[in-house]
């Protein structure tokens, strides 16, 4: 199995999927994290609460049952928990090309989603009454130069959960994501090929949530190194 469990118990799974593989998928023949958790279990629930894309690596957590699963999902479409405190919450370290013109910074943009499923930033969105709120935070982690290229490790909290956010925000601001080769420039691209890296170096590395049916409320969080080949250029990863 592919996908790594990190944490079980009689209502969840969290774990870790690798940069390559889908996280659930309609192609025949072709593996997916939800089809080796099903096999894992021998049949058993697998609710699916959340995604990331193929070409991204990091945590996921998944229901073993229909109670866990509503009451994960409750928490994804959430707003908040008691103040400001997220229900449920992903951070991100990401590569990027370059480095952003302020070492820390709030993207705010309206995007929408093409029908060649792209993510598409539209200005104020006004005109456009498919156009959402997209919303993160970064913070520069550290800057090296790798052969040629000048590269950026960040932090990223999204305060949104919209399609392809992380990787068109940062593409806007000149800064694109090692080896993304949707949202990519010409550079990037070249600096993916330098390096040889075949996936998109973006990684979940963190993942907090309450416990379904913990009676105190009790907030969980995981994190994992990120395994892609390029993290481990940066000594502060």
């Amino acid at each position: 199995m592919k996908t790594e469990v990190v944490f079980e118990n009689k209502d969840i799974m969290v774990v870790y999927k690798p940069a390559g593989i889908a996280t659930q998928t309609s192609k025949i023949g072709e593996k997916d994290v939800v089809s080796e958790l099903k096999n894992y279990l021998k049949g058993g629930y697998v609710g699916l609460i959340h995604r990331l894309d193929q070409p991204v690596e990091g945590l996921l957590v998944f229901a073993k049952n229909s109670a866990a699963a509503a009451g994960l999902s409750k928490q994804v479409k959430a707003k908040s928990l008691e103040g400001d405190e997220a229900c449920f919450s992903k951070d991100y370290l990401a590569v990027v090309l370059g480095e952003p013109s302020e070492a820390e910074g709030r993207l705010e943009n309206m995007m929408v989603k093409t029908p060649d499923r792209m993510a598409k930033i539209v200005g104020d969105g006004e005109n456009n009454p498919e156009a959402k709120k997209a919303v993160l935070k970064y913070q520069t982690v550290e800057t090296i130069i790798k052969g040629e290229h000048k590269i950026s490790l960040l932090r990223i909290n999204l305060e949104t959960g919209r399609f392809h956010q992380i990787r068109a925000q940062l593409a806007n601001i000149g800064c694109p994501i090692i080896g993304d080769r949707k949202y990519g420039n010409a550079q990037s691209i070249k600096c993916a090929d330098e390096l040889r890296i075949r996936n998109v170096a973006l990684c979940a590395d963190r993942l907090s949530f309450v416990m379904p049916n913990a009676k105190n409320g009790e907030v969980c969080e995981y994190t994992h190194k990120p395994t892609g080949n390029l993290f481990s250029e940066f000594s502060k990863c």
